[in-house]
């Protein structure tokens, strides 16, 4: 079945793939949905609303807290006052004036253990491995995924909670990881936090954590689970996530438990599809997921709807302007991105009216 897609909004906006292909879109619960896009030396933060409306002056500026590094994952404060950024050494928080707020100091990202520093702290160390940050919807915490070195020669990624005010660390959690890179993703609920931790061809490691002011409560997912966590919803209790490859779409309680489970559809004469890694809740009833990457033939490159409480395919996407070559990232109300990285275009879609 084809399903027509009708284009509501597009603008140019550079970097804009990052919203689709990255992590550079950050959402709230209370429906905020904004774009941490880096130019330069500076993060850039767009309100998307405001995005289509037609602005394009940002609504917030920071300078990066380490210019020279590019990894991490970042997060800005409910209200956009302050940044805060999940560096190599430290986790630290920048006011909107661009003065650093506080530090939170852990052991350096860089995987050789007990390297030396030149104690530069824009000193950037080999390796691509990462951690990231993510304040809370209240703006009162930040949750941050970090590296110690409880002793020489000892490596031990932490789960920490710190209070946003001052970056004091409130509590830790150890986590048995050995991580290429992670990040957040906070539950509509208010309550609950999601870790997703990337260890390359190691597999994929998943917690999700309350904190309730005292004590720190944390669910251990991994059990036979090798799993990516992508996408939550107001209307869904659990969470959505993918197979490591792609082979399959779960749906979760929250305490793991799989309640639908969706694989792409496949002509019988054809090797089997992988879903791509972006996927996600369009609306509380709808599901969108691609083949797009995986695909050998950018021809036949395909978006799916699917039942969101069955993950049953409902039929593939038609863009009035040809096929998407690229993944597609939901917004949760009813509408989706995509990104041209010709043009250079974001653009927001929804189903057509009949």
């Amino acid at each position: 079945m084809s399903i027509t897609a009708q284009l509501l909004d597009s603008v140019r906006l550079p970097g804009g793939g990052a919203l689709v292909h990255g992590f550079a879109l950050e959402s709230r619960g209370d429906g905020a949905r904004r774009a941490l896009l880096r130019n330069g030396h500076e993060l850039e933060v767009h309100d998307l609303h405001e995005v289509f409306a037609g602005e394009r002056a940002p609504t917030a500026v920071f300078p990066l807290a380490w210019p020279g590094w590019d990894r991490g994952v970042h997060s800005v404060s409910p209200h956009g006052t302050f940044a805060v950024f999940s560096g190599q050494r430290a986790v630290r928080a920048v006011g909107a004036g661009g003065e650093t707020l506080w530090e939170y100091r852990h052991g350096c990202w860089g995987p050789e253990l007990d390297h030396p520093h030149t104690g530069d702290e824009q000193e950037v160390c080999p390796g691509l491995e990462h951690g990231s940050c993510r304040i809370s919807d209240d703006g009162r915490f930040v949750w941050a995924h970090v590296v110690a070195q409880p002793e020489p020669d000892a490596w031990e990624e932490r789960w920490v909670v710190l209070d946003a005010r001052d970056g004091r660390e409130l509590a830790r959690m150890p986590l048995d990881s050995a991580a290429s890179g992670s990040h957040h993703l906070s539950h509509p609920d208010g309550v609950h936090m999601g870790l997703c931790i990337g260890m390359g061809q190691d597999g994929i490691l998943l917690h999700w954590a309350r904190w309730d002011g005292d004590k720190l409560t944390g669910w251990d997912l991994n059990e036979g689970m090798d799993r990516i966590l992508t996408d939550v919803h107001a209307g869904h209790p659990g969470f959505l996530t993918v197979e490591h490859y792609g082979a399959d779409l779960q749906l979760h309680a929250l305490d793991g438990t799989v309640l639908a489970q969706g694989e792409p559809d496949g002509a019988d004469d054809e090797d089997p599809p992988y879903w791509d890694y972006g996927c996600g809740f369009v609306d509380a009833d709808t599901v969108i997921a691609s083949t797009a990457e995986f695909d050998e033939d950018p021809e036949q490159a395909r978006h799916w709807l699917l039942d969101a409480r069955t993950l049953r395919t409902r039929g593939t996407v038609a863009y009035p302007t040809g096929p998407v070559h690229s993944g597609a990232r939901p917004l949760g109300d009813g509408t989706w991105l995509t990104y041209d990285d010709k043009s250079e275009t974001l653009n927001r879609w929804a189903r057509a009216t009949p």
